[in-house]
């Protein structure tokens, strides 16, 4: 009645069956069938899209999640799911447009758990760039043992196919201002062409994949579909991701009296060299001694490491594969050692026992890891997958990843001074809190979000879309070949991470402030928090605010926002102003072309200037830049 493009709309037939429905559903006893009946009726009611009518191997279902009745917060704005015998998998957006990774998961029963909460990251981590968050996700149903690598990988990159393809079946298209809806789709929302995707956890080389399939739709974004393909900015050969976290690490060392280039600083970690955001970070200065660090098959330790430490971290990061096992043994510190987590129990050194804080010699391999999130390290820096640290008031439940339930602390009990989050998730933002307000001793760690921290592998991908979509047309117009458009976005690598590295250092300085303003700043903070309330961006309990009651309370004590929480309050802050021009005539003013323009590496400013102009998302880039002025 909905949605078969063959027959015509006919709101008639559809109250005959919605009445056939609630018959039937009357007649329902059991109360547990009566709820799960009307929640699937929900679900068909927030039904937007459909591929049905495509007739393919695979389903896929667009849906409006604010009307789909019971679901966990925070709803997306739509959200695609495709089901297949192979593979399940989802697509969350909170804006129309939206940009996130694509994120091959692991956590069967529960992954769109995973990649909602990795969405909310993503929203807040976006308020620097044009579009809001987005994130996807898709689980394997039936696949090969781990250990055969190849046929592994080549399920997982089906499965990708097909989630990207259910994408693209409902999505429309673009022939200049020319909407073009999908075809044997009955559209019950409005137009709604823009969606991209990017790499994450799994997904990091499928880039071109994605705009392969893009090419195959005639996708009107064409290779700007899927940021840091074969002809976009690799993020791990910049560096970007990393590169941006340690320019938040940098300042809260500097504003301590440290400088990280020219003195040495001792550091524990989650990860190993075989990835960006760990091997790139550990490779950023030469003074990082790493003591310890653990990823999911090894735990390294280092009690006094050599100046032959950051040389041997850097041939490990060189090579194709690599985990710590490969690291020369003959260069790492006495009492040090690789170990297998599998093992039953793992023998430490003296040397070792006093980095870690362990008496004894014989340690289970999870106590050992949990003593290197709790150790006495300047810097504690999470670079690989998982939440490791929660607040003492949350369950286990509450870090919503149960396989490193056996490893996860509280946050007072962190000693080290400083926590970078490379990573996404690796502490929940309560655990963020008490670890900023009880951890390091007692005296207070630093820490901000992970969507502050790494936030810059977002904001290279959006510049990449971006000027691919400002090329586009200039190539459209027979301004340049596709040979001239991709020499051209290599050459402007650099200045698109200067770009990029600028303005990381701008929101870390913005916490700065905003945190130095202290008690002070209480009653303006928490007449802003209301005011994001009564808007609807905000709910404090799930951004990790504090209510009125604990305003008064900090405000007895002189104390103000933590880091965290400072952290967690500029992005909505941010959305709310961005929203607020964007419904304005600033974007159209010609006094803010100037920002648009900075927008942009000089090559384009010099040479498009006029394109630059008629962008295709020119009021958008407006908007996300004057909000960033503020």
């Amino acid at each position: 009645a909905r949605f078969d493009p063959a027959l015509p709309r006919d709101p008639a037939r559809e109250e005959r069956i919605d009445a056939a429905w609630k018959t039937l559903l009357d007649g329902v006893a059991n109360p547990d069938e009566d709820r799960i009946l009307a929640r699937l009726r929900n679900v068909l009611d927030a039904m937007l899209r459909t591929n049905f009518h495509q007739r393919k191997a695979y389903l896929s279902f667009k849906l409006e999640s604010l009307q789909a009745g019971d679901m966990p917060e925070p709803r997306p704005w739509r959200e695609i799911f495709v089901h297949s015998a192979r593979m399940e998998g989802c697509h969350l957006r909170a804006g129309p447009v939206a940009r996130g990774g694509i994120r091959w998961s692991d956590r069967r029963e529960d992954f769109r758990t995973e990649i909602l909460s990795l969405m909310k990251a993503q929203r807040l981590k976006n308020v620097v760039i044009v579009p809001t968050g987005a994130k996807g996700g898709f689980i394997l149903k039936n696949p090969p043992p781990a250990a055969n690598r190849e046929a592994f990988l080549a399920e997982g990159i089906a499965c990708y196919r097909l989630l990207v393809q259910g994408m693209l079946d409902i999505t429309d298209n673009l022939d200049g201002t020319t909407i073009l809806p999908p075809p044997a789709v009955v559209r019950r929302d409005g137009d709604d062409p823009y969606i991209v995707v990017a790499a994450d956890k799994g997904t990091a080389t499928f880039s071109d994949i994605a705009n392969g399939i893009s090419a195959d739709y005639n996708f009107w974004l064409g290779d700007a579909f899927a940021s840091g393909g074969s002809a976009g900015y690799d993020h791990k050969i910049m560096g970007i991701t990393a590169r941006g976290a340690w320019v938040m690490i940098a300042r809260h060392f500097a504003e301590m009296g440290h400088d990280i280039f020219a003195q040495p600083f001792t550091c524990a970690g989650v990860g190993d060299m075989s990835g960006d955001v760990f091997g790139n970070g550990l490779l950023i200065t030469r003074q990082t001694r790493l003591q310890a660090a653990f990823d999911h098959r090894h735990i390294f330790l280092d009690p006094t490491p050599p100046e032959a430490a950051y040389d041997e971290r850097a041939r490990l990061f060189a090579l194709p594969r690599s985990s710590w096992a490969d690291y020369d043994a003959g260069l790492i510190s006495a009492g040090g050692g690789v170990f297998p987590r599998s093992a039953k129990a793992i023998t430490l050194s003296p040397e070792a026992q006093a980095i870690l804080g362990l008496a004894g010699a014989r340690h289970e391999p999870t106590a050992i890891m949990q003593a290197i999130l709790r150790m006495q390290a300047d810097l504690l820096y999470f670079g690989g997958i998982g939440t490791y640290i929660k607040s003492s008031t949350e369950t286990q439940a509450d870090a919503g990843d149960r396989a490193n339930d056996a490893i996860r602390v509280n946050g007072a009990e962190i000693r080290a001074r400083v926590v970078g989050e490379g990573a996404n998730l690796g502490v929940t933002q309560a655990g963020r809190i008490e670890a900023a307000q009880l951890g390091a001793n007692g005296q207070g760690l630093r820490i901000n979000t992970d969507a502050l921290d790494n936030s810059a592998g977002v904001s290279t991908s959006d510049h990449e879309v971006n000027i691919k979509i400002l090329l586009a047309d200039v190539e459209a117009q027979g301004g340049m070949t596709r040979t001239q458009r991709d020499a051209l976005l290599k050459s402007m690598t650099d200045d698109v991470a200067s770009l990029v590295l600028v303005d990381n250092a701008l929101q870390s300085l913005a916490i700065s402030l905003e945190v130095a303003a202290g008690a002070g700043a209480l009653p303006a903070q928490a007449a802003l928090m209301a005011r994001l309330e009564q808007a609807k961006l905000l709910d404090r309990a799930q951004a990790g605010l504090p209510d009125d009651a604990t305003i008064t309370l900090r405000a007895a004590e002189n104390k103000g926002l933590t880091r965290p929480e400072a952290a967690s309050l500029l992005p909505f802050a941010k959305l709310w102003l961005n929203e607020a021009i964007g419904q304005s005539d600033l974007p159209d003013d010609p006094a803010f072309l100037p920002l648009l323009r900075a927008y942009f590496p000089p090559a384009l400013r010099e040479n498009f200037a006029p394109h630059i102009e008629t962008h295709r998302l020119r009021r958008e880039l407006v908007s996300m830049a004057l909000a960033n002025q503020v």
